[in-house]
Formats: C-alpha cells, sequence, structure tokens
C-alpha cells in the first residue's frame, strides 16, 4: 500500500469523525479543497459512496462506516509499528485519547491531565469528556474511566474507588420541609431529576422489605447534573445524583445528604485500558498516573 492510500484514510477518518469537509481541513492543516478531492478520488477508486453531503453535515454512509472502521485499524497498526520501531514503548510520548463521563472528567481527570502533561512533554492527550460508554476499539481510545459494573470484555481496569448513588437538598429546604425518614417520602416532594442518566433517572433504595425505584414527579427535569446540582443548592428540592458530584457542596454546607442507610451499594469506579505486552509508555504512565491520583482522592473512596 502506498504513502497516497495512508493519507486518503487519514483524510477520509478526519471528515467521517468531525463531519465537514471544513472541520477536517482544519484539523489536518490543510485546505478544504484538497481535502474534498482526496475523498472524492478515494470514492472514485472504491467505486462506492463513502459519504453522504448534505449542505449542514457530512453522513458516513452503510459501506462507508464499515470502511471507516477498517481505516482505524490499519492506522493504529500504521502508529504502533512506528512508535515501536521509534522506541515509544520506552519513553512517553505521541497521541492519548482517553474519555471519561463529563462532570467527573472537569472535576477529578482535567487537573490530573494539566499535571501529567508537565511532566512528560512529548505527550499530548485528546479527552472524550462524554456521558455515555464509549467503544474503546471503534473510537480509537487508549484509557477510560468508568463509573459502574464493568462487562465482560478483553481491556484491563484498575479499581481506583467508589462512589453512591445519593439524594441531597439545601438544609434551608430540609428545614422548611422536614428531613424525610423514609424514601415513599420523597414521591410528593419537589425535586429535580436528571433525565439523561441510566444511574439516576430513576431513584433506588433498600429497604427491610426489598428494593424500591420510583420516578418523583417533578417540575424540573434537567439533562444536566450540575444543573440539577445548582437547582437543589438553590432550594428548589431534592435530587439524586452521585456522591463525588456534590462532595464539595456537602463539604461547604450547601447541600446534605438525606436516607444514607437506604442507599444502594456503592458503584466501582476503574481505569480502563488497553493492555498486554506491548502497552505503550504514554499508556502506561497515564494509567499510572490516574490511578494514584485517583485512589488518594477521598471523595472517591467509600465502603459499607
Amino acid at each position: 500500500m502506498s504513502v497516497d492510500r495512508f493519507q486518503e484514510m487519514q483524510v477520509f477518518v478526519a471528515v467521517a469523525e468531525e463531519e465537514s469537509f471544513a472541520a477536517a481541513a482544519r484539523r489536518l492543516d490543510t485546505s478544504a479543497a484538497s481535502v474534498t478531492r482526496a475523498v472524492a478520488a478515494l470514492e472514485a477508486r472504491l467505486g462506492i459512496m463513502l459519504l453522504s453531503r448534505t449542505t449542514r453535515r457530512v453522513y458516513v454512509s452503510e459501506a462507508g462506516q464499515r470502511y471507516l472502521d477498517d481505516c482505524r485499524r490499519i492506522l493504529a497498526e500504521l502508529t504502533e509499528a512506528e512508535e515501536s520501531a521509534a522506541g515509544s514503548y520506552a519513553i512517553a510520548r505521541g497521541q492519548l485519547t482517553m474519555t471519561a463521563p463529563v462532570l467527573f472528567g472537569e472535576l477529578y481527570v482535567t487537573p490530573l491531565m494539566v499535571d501529567y502533561l508537565n511532566e512528560h512533554p512529548q505527550v499530548s492527550i485528546k479527552a472524550l469528556m462524554l456521558d455515555r460508554v464509549v467503544n474503546m476499539l471503534d473510537e480509537g481510545v487508549d484509557v477510560a474511566v468508568r463509573i459502574g459494573h464493568l462487562p465482560d470484555s478483553g481491556l484491563y481496569a484498575a479499581r481506583v474507588g467508589s462512589v453512591r448513588r445519593v439524594v441531597c437538598a439545601a438544609p434551608a429546604f430540609l428545614e422548611r420541609q422536614g428531613r424525610p425518614e423514609h424514601p415513599d417520602q420523597l414521591r410528593d416532594q419537589s425535586a429535580v431529576v436528571i433525565a439523561s442518566s441510566p444511574l439516576l433517572a430513576r431513584w433506588q433504595f433498600k429497604t427491610d422489605t426489598g428494593p424500591i425505584a420510583f420516578l418523583p414527579p417533578s417540575r424540573l427535569v434537567v439533562t444536566a447534573n450540575q444543573a440539577a446540582i445548582s437547582a437543589a443548592v438553590a432550594g428548589w428540592g431534592y435530587t439524586c445524583v452521585l456522591s463525588y458530584q456534590v462532595a464539595r457542596q456537602v463539604a461547604k454546607g450547601e447541600l446534605e445528604i438525606v436516607l444514607h442507610e437506604y442507599e444502594l451499594p456503592p458503584l466501582p469506579i476503574h481505569v480502563v485500558y488497553h493492555g498486554g505486552a506491548k502497552i505503550s509508555a504514554r499508556v502506561r504512565t497515564f494509567v499510572d498516573y490516574c490511578v494514584a491520583r485517583l485512589r488518594a482522592d477521598p471523595a472517591l473512596q467509600y465502603s459499607t
């Protein structure tokens, strides 16, 4: 395979991921016209339509998605071969892609990424802060922070802590309404519900008579955890979040956690990565850095 074909693959992957010829050109530091020509030449050579164009976006066709997966795999293998030859398995260098939940990434991962980069000047990081489970292989992710129980996979995982699903409200609100003694008392109380999180959309508790779960009636439904926390701090009512998300507000007395004895068992936090004999120095050192920093954070350490 010629160098030109590798370049065509890189251009196609950039357009597919950016969903834009102009954005792909900026990413590749080239002109939009050259990107358009490269994709057109690739489609002509393969005899298939890889991308569908509209006035606003570029979409990957079904055949294009299969080719995209192959391109990512081939380019990853090429990068691995080059790094091996250059000694990157001994020295941390090159780009690392990682992912974490949005709020967890902002509060815990971003500070440690900055410190890691200061200590490893030959590494760059692309961070995907997303509240969805990313397919690490398909999306070229090296390291992921996952909250919750992990499915069986061929990936390596290091447990770094655990968090609880908690219900909280502002102390002033609790003084007015009274502190609940049983989860059923929340069914007719003011609440802000996070609709986007499968862990939090339904409020779940354990009781002496078995588990209960319900969706409290709410005049305020949001899709961002921070919005729910802000509304609770402002005194709107109860919200259900993960303990790390409100650790600072609880420590400052802005929120109070209720119904401790009815909480479900804590959820584990793992750093997940591709391991094995050929793990690169940048992945190995970043994983070690994450594990050490996160395990040292008291807000992430909880046991029943």
